[in-house]
């Protein structure tokens, strides 16, 4: 039995178009399925284990381009960061062994941050498995406990439906890295198969769960000191729009965090995460949407400052997966945040007292234009030793509205943290919970690829670069222009300062002082340059967006403007 879909296409009752099987090798199939799952962009570094993924890219018409990098890290990272981007899964496919295992860690910050991606990894053959064939290595059980699925297609008739499964769960909430291996003699051989698309299989309910949700409105409604947290998961849920109606039609101040940022834009009376502090200390009731209560957010531990009484606390996510299961939330439920904001939304207009948290709004914002007015005078500092304010700044200035900022760096990554407010959602990228350093290059690639007419920027720190700094090369050999601003300060400044603080000295936390990165650039065909006055900043960076190629400023910091932390995330 068959029912028509709006596209004129006949499907089957899971979904599947009716076209009958198509012939091809295995990777032809499996590229088929990719491309039906909207990858547009297959991240590679050349394996011939993966050779077929190749030969169906170049030679059939699935509208899929082939982009190969230097280190197969950056090729997952790449994948994760179009996840993020996009909010459909990016596509890394890595040969057998080392490239898989090269990947790992791209995978774990995928898994941490929610990131939809697949990973295709090739494999040893099956005829020759066990007798000891070039990368002959069971990836499965290395990568399982950080992917929402792993598995070996089990032959080549089975590749076109194994690539389907592996797409549903990372693009199902909640959203992470599947993984799926196919050995190299499955890939090459041929056969006919049905290729599935996104459409097929059921949908689970996510619908609001009301009583949970009345209950949260009954606690914002009897709250006088009430924070709204909008994580990642909002902007991968596709609940942004919700949310910001949530918090104007309520009046709730917010604080956004990971790609939550810019859910509620830059300037908002309600935006107050320059007042975090205060937030988080003098709340009555945090609602965290879409973000883990980890160390981030003080493990869910918010209130009891200036004798304030602990806060409740209420913890909303995409899955139940993904609840607190150590903070004791007064409320716990999960479902489609969007649905679920519109919701409380509605619960809370429909109460016959309508709360008014103006008072308690207007105080955090005054703390916000407070320390704002403070980093005004950083961000002018002539100091030399540059401070890594001044860098800010003058680039918040020329970033574009559109502009997406990456974060791979630890303090210098940090002040941007505190500096930087996006205007739109979905125009962050940092490391997340997992803090891998290294993912910068991948992430320019993958933004410059997914936001063509908009400014890429990359924050990047010394010790940062020295991971993927080599994929400049990939960004020139695929005319990918992006502005790469540097925060030099010779150290791995994250473990300099804290490691002082406990011992009274440190070791092994320097690098070479005023290291020439920006001519390592040069010297794999971008731009670059050395700042060391504070006054040239500007002009360095003008010079770079006006460059069109990729452009290193490497500005030397001081390397005691260490960013301030109350913990170690431990």
């Amino acid at each position: 039995m068959s029912q028509n879909d709006p596209a004129g296409h006949d499907r089957d009752e899971r979904g599947i178009e009716e076209s009958g099987p198509v012939a091809g090798h295995g990777g032809s199939h499996a590229t088929a399925v990719a491309a039906a799952h909207g990858v547009r962009t297959m991240f590679t570094l050349s394996g011939a284990h993966v050779f077929p993924m190749y030969d169906a890219a170049e030679k059939e018409d699935h509208g899929i381009s082939l982009l190969d990098v230097r280190h197969e890290q950056t090729a997952a990272f790449a994948a994760e960061a179009t996840g993020k981007l996009t909010r459909s899964p990016g596509l890394a496919v890595l040969t057998a062994g080392p490239g898989v295992t090269n990947g790992i860690s791209a995978i774990s910050q995928a898994s941490f941050s929610g990131a939809p991606m697949v990973v295709l990894g090739g494999r040893a053959p099956a005829g020759r498995w066990g007798t000891g064939s070039l990368q002959e290595f069971d990836h499965v059980p290395l990568v399982e406990s950080v992917t929402v699925s792993a598995e070996t297609a089990r032959d080549t008739a089975d590749i076109a439906d194994a690539t389907h499964r592996a797409f549903t769960a990372a693009r199902s909430a909640h959203r992470g890295p599947a993984f799926l291996d196919v050995h190299m003699d499955h890939f090459f051989d041929q056969c006919e198969s049905v290729r599935p698309g996104p459409g097929s299989g059921p949908t689970p309910d996510r619908s609001p769960d009301t009583d949970a949700v009345d209950r949260i409105a009954d606690l914002l409604v009897g709250a006088r000191r009430p924070v709204l947290v909008l994580g990642s998961d909002v902007w991968a849920d596709g609940a942004e729009v919700a949310a910001l109606r949530c918090v104007e039609a309520l009046g709730l101040p917010a604080i956004p965090n990971g790609m939550g940022r810019g859910v509620v834009p830059a300037g908002h009376a309600l935006l107050v995460s320059k007042a975090r502090g205060m937030a988080f200390g003098m709340a009555d009731l945090v609602v965290v949407v879409g973000t883990p209560l980890d160390f981030r957010l003080g493990y869910g531990v918010f209130g009891g400052k200036d004798g304030a009484d602990p806060a409740t606390v209420v913890h909303v996510a995409d899955s139940e997966g993904q609840l607190s299961r150590h903070a004791s939330p007064a409320v716990a439920t999960a479902g489609d945040l969007g649905r679920v904001l519109d919701a409380l939304t509605q619960a809370v207009q429909r109460r016959s007292t309508t709360p008014d948290w103006s008072g308690w709004a207007r105080s955090l914002r005054e703390k916000a234009d407070a320390t704002h007015a403070a980093d005004l005078e950083l961000f002018s500092a002539s100091a030399d030793p540059i401070h890594p304010a001044r860098i800010y700044g003058e680039l918040l200035p020329r970033l574009a509205e559109d502009a997406v900022v990456i974060g791979d760096g630890g303090d210098f990554v940090s002040f941007a943290g505190k500096f930087i407010e996006p205007a739109r959602p979905g125009n962050w990228l940092d490391p997340g919970p997992f803090g891998c350093l290294g993912a910068g290059l991948g992430a320019a690639i993958a933004a410059r690829i997914a936001r063509p007419s908009s400014q890429v920027v990359l924050l990047l720190g010394d010790g940062a670069a020295g991971f993927s700094l080599i994929d400049v090369d990939t960004l020139v050999r695929h005319d990918l222009p992006v502005v790469m601003v540097m925060g030099n300060n010779g150290a791995w400044g994250l473990e300099k300062g804290p490691m002082q603080m406990l011992y009274g000295y440190d070791v092994i936390a320097d690098l070479a002082p005023r290291t020439r990165y920006d001519e390592v650039v040069r010297a794999l065909g971008g731009a670059g340059e050395m700042v060391t006055d504070p006054a040239q900043i500007g002009p360095a960076l003008d010079r770079a967006f006006a460059s069109g190629v990729p452009h290193l400023v490497n500005i030397v910091t001081d390397v005691e403007a260490g960013y301030p932390r109350s913990t170690f995330g431990v």
